[in-house]
């Protein structure tokens, strides 16, 4: 499998959930908010044998030319965004989601940014995301998973085409799932929010941005240790350094 880490940059995030770009040749962390927390927005493509993958979609943002980041890091790759067969998500918070679909300022309508594509998706995590109860999530950007039939709802535990393993984690969300990518004797892992970083892997600890933080902990303990056993090669959505680590 071939894995491409999507960044769309580095950015600092506080308590208003707005995130901000950060220049790590010149800026300082210590002159943002208090409590700020400094993350890479990276979305991955991952090709196998059957599909073109993207994991998560990132924040939405155009360039100048009113391209979608995500199309442009994509076609830097070489890859078509036409051509991508499926679209997994963690879960729908907005620096995940915005990307998911792109509003047409003339038509004023929008659009699936992979329309060639079906989107993962747990059921309870897309109910929660349209329902407005949480300013977590970008309404706009995901209400079309509603409207279309290229979405695939999954619930709990299941496999997708004999090699897609998905499995409900919580933790971040009250519904966030992961994903195992296995082909070749090789497992791909994903495991969103609940795994974002590998400093967080290493280092046992609770965070309070977590809907419980303490069962995101205890997760990414077994992750970690199941990941050495089975030589995993973990995807990590918001690690300024490493996007991605193997264990050999």
């Amino acid at each position: 499998m071939k894995i491409i880490p999507l960044s769309e940059g580095s950015f600092t995030v506080d308590a208003s959930k707005k995130f901000i770009p950060f220049d790590l040749s010149t800026d300082n962390i210590k002159d943002r908010p208090a409590g700020s927390l400094l993350v890479e927005v990276q979305p991955f493509a991952v090709i196998t044998s059957k599909d073109i993958l993207v994991l998560d979609t990132g924040l939405g943002f155009t360039l100048p030319d009113g391209t979608l980041q995500i199309h442009h890091n994509l076609m830097q790759a070489g890859i078509n965004p036409l051509d991508v067969t499926k679209v997994l998500m963690s879960h729908l918070h907005r620096d995940h989601a915005g990307g998911i679909s792109k509003e047409d300022s003339v038509l004023q309508k929008r659009f699936l940014s992979f329309p060639n594509a079906t989107y993962v998706v747990n059921k309870q995590e897309l109910e929660i995301a349209v329902s407005k109860l949480s300013k977590s999530y970008a309404f706009d950007d995901v209400r079309i998973l509603t409207e279309t039939d290229k979405v695939m709802l999954v619930e709990s535990t299941g496999v997708i085409d004999g090699y897609i393993h998905y499995e409900w984690t919580g933790a971040h969300s009250p519904w966030h799932q992961a994903f195992w990518i296995k082909e070749n004797n090789e497992t791909v892992f994903f495991g969103g929010d609940v795994a974002p970083q590998l400093f967080q892997m290493k280092t046992k600890f609770i965070t309070k941005y977590d809907f419980d933080g303490k069962l995101a902990a205890d997760t990414r303990v077994k992750w970690w240790k199941q990941g050495e056993q089975e030589a995993w090669k973990f995807l990590f959505y918001h690690d300024v350094k490493t996007p991605v680590f193997a264990f050999n």
